[in-house]
């Protein structure tokens, strides 16, 4: 108790800096200037999603300790569903999946049954890890052309190929849910619904985050029945207002009694599609691409680093990969300096926060120019998490300064291509659950962009995954892109739902979160602070995010100034942003299992 009330006195202190350095936000102080001048589609896909503390949850609600399960998610209302589910003897699967429907309902921009996902799953007792991935995918019909500009030839301005039909993919959320429930499941799949359609028909009180972001983008005014459902009477929907959702209701009461086949064959796949062709701008989907899509039960990606084994999806995800090679080269970089356990955070130290950035950094360019669906490219990834190749990639960065230039390696396997830079929005949310047998949920779910194409059927909202690919499909020496559209493709994704086992093979410790691409250094940084620096969980999910994604070096508001000066003295161009991140992370305790929500958005954590 004593720990859980100085874990809680950290957050409170936190949590005022976070909301008045989110109420700041949208523009990147001098990233144009210091990074040179970024067009407007990079423009775009920077801008950080807006956020906001929330007044659901007290700061206590942040952090729990439970002897037997623990649920952390993005919203008080997932969280207590999820707990209900595991009070009621269901097993980490069947909570994840009530959570989500809820997720569905009262975070409808992050994620929804319209989109799609990956999920980690420990079962206790195979003792065995499972992957699932639940990725959309491109319609068959979909071509190279599909983001080039029909009239200039070149890349589609963002905007355009955001908002609409044209971006959206196969939604790949339910038939993933169902693939786990039929291998893992406790519970009944209709009984999982219950809470969702209980809120969608009696009502729930709008968050303080769904508000402002409903205030923030006009684009949600412009197609019913969008605007109809987020502006009420022409008014946007205001923090602690009542809403409710029966189109939602009808459509989870019937994928509840007809089971995952509901949402790919019949009404609601037929109103999905013709929401897509419909639209002005519209996608070239059709009812087959809906029945024929499968979730994917993939091999885990896993890695030793500072002693664990850190576990996390494949491709088409980029996350694990990306993550499992800044920490490679982070361990080697600590052999060459000597370094020892400090319990600093990257922020602390300028040392670590440059081996961090110039990992980052390192890592990324090989991400962009090796990573895509492997369905569809040969990907080398044993050589890019090869020991001595990560410590050759290591020993290109330099103690004191900045490398200039950074390009990708030349790993065992790799076959030359173009580097390209796929783009990424933040609206993603991220669950861990652990029920009373052991079993761990972590899963990472999203619909792309804040509220996704902008275009909603049957009261849930259309994902625009299909931005994450690359826009061309060439670059200027006329090489293919790994990530180029194809059809039936998925787009690679930073997603990055993990989990962590010790030296005797236990899982000890569950993560992720939302972020776009920055979720791959939100949650390496916090995976380095934790395995490397021996920090605790909550002091290291608090601490300020450093990213650097290949793109610009940002930095969250409150790290020291001698800190960014001698960032800057090494050459690096820090650049003060908020970041919202969302962090859910549930780890082995002494009593049990400790969860901790992210200060920065409105998770929350329960267990008994």
């Amino acid at each position: 108790m004593q720990r859980v009330l100085l874990v809680t006195r950290l957050l409170l202190g936190v949590l005022p800096l976070l909301v008045a350095a989110c109420a700041l936000q949208d523009k990147p102080a001098g990233a144009a200037a210091q990074h040179g001048s970024l067009g407007s589609h990079e423009q775009a896909r920077l801008a950080p999603e807006p956020e906001t503390g929330s007044s659901h949850g007290l700061p206590g609600e942040k952090v729990a300790i439970g002897q037997t399960a623990m649920a952390v998610t993005a919203n008080p209302y997932a969280t207590r569903a999820a707990r209900a589910v595991l009070r009621g003897g269901g097993s980490a699967i069947d909570a994840a999946i009530a959570a989500q429907m809820v997720l569905g309902l009262v975070e409808p921009q992050s994620s929804g049954i319209g989109g799609g996902g990956f999920l980690m799953y420990w079962d206790a007792a195979q003792q065995k890890l499972y992957s699932y991935d639940g990725r959309e995918t491109a319609p068959l019909a979909a071509t190279e052309s599909l983001f080039v500009d029909p009239e200039g030839g070149g890349r589609m301005d963002f905007g355009k190929a955001l908002i609409g039909g044209r971006s959206v993919g196969v939604p790949g959320l339910l038939r993933m849910l169902n693939m786990a429930h039929n291998a893992h499941g406790a519970q009944r799949w209709q009984d999982l619904f219950a809470p969702a359609i209980k809120l969608a028909d009696e009502g729930f009180k709008v968050s303080p985050r769904l508000a402002l972001l409903v205030a923030k983008v006009p684009a949600l005014k412009a197609r019913a029945p969008m605007r109809d459902y987020l502006h009420p009477g022409g008014r946007a929907l205001a923090a602690g207002d009542t809403l409710l959702n029966p189109d939602y209701a009808q459509t989870l009461k019937t994928i509840a009694s007809e089971g995952a086949d509901a949402m790919y064959a019949g009404p609601i796949a037929d109103n999905f599609v013709a929401t897509v062709n419909r639209d002005p701008n519209p996608g070239a989907l059709s009812v087959y691409d809906m029945l024929v899509y499968r979730a994917v039960q993939r091999e885990p990606l896993c890695r030793k680093v500072f002693d664990y084994r850190v576990c996390g999806m494949g491709l088409p995800s980029s996350g694990a990969s990306t993550v499992l090679s800044i920490l490679g080269m982070l361990e080697s970089l600590q052999l060459q300096a000597s370094h020892e356990p400090s319990q600093l955070a990257v922020a602390d130290d300028p040392s670590i926060a440059h081996r961090f950035i110039e990992a980052s950094r390192l890592a990324f360019a090989d991400r962009n120019y090796y990573l895509g669906d492997s369905d569809f490219v040969d990907v080398p990834l044993a050589g890019l998490l090869d020991a001595g190749y990560l410590q050759r990639r290591a020993q290109l960065v330099e103690p004191a300064r900045r490398l200039p230039a950074v390009s990708h390696g030349k790993p065992v396997g790799g076959a030359a291509r173009a580097m390209a830079e796929p783009l990424e929005l933040a609206s993603t949310t991220h669950l861990v659950i652990v029920d009373a047998a052991g079993n761990i949920a972590s899963m990472t779910t999203s619909i792309e962009s804040a509220f996704g194409s902008r275009l909603m059927a049957d009261g849930y909202i259309l994902n625009n995954q299909l931005t994450d690919f690359s826009f061309l499909a060439n670059d200027a020496q006329g090489d293919l892109l790994a990530n180029r559209v194809q059809g039936g493709k998925r787009p690679l994704s930073s997603m990055s739902p993990l989990i962590v086992f010790n030296s005797s093979a236990e899982p000890v410790l569950a993560l992720g979160s939302p972020g776009g691409k920055s979720i791959i250094g939100f949650v390496a940084r916090v995976l380095y602070e934790t395995l490397s620096e021996s920090r605790e969980l909550a002091q290291a999910i608090a601490a300020p995010h450093i990213i650097d994604n290949g793109k610009a070096l940002y930095v969250e508001p409150g790290i020291d100034q001698q800190v960014l000066q001698a960032l800057r003295e090494l050459g690096h161009s820090p650049n003060a942003r908020p970041q919202t991140s969302g962090i859910s992370a549930v780890q082995r305790s002494a009593s049990g299992w400790l969860g901790v929500a992210d200060p920065r958005r409105e998770g929350t954590a329960a267990g008994y």
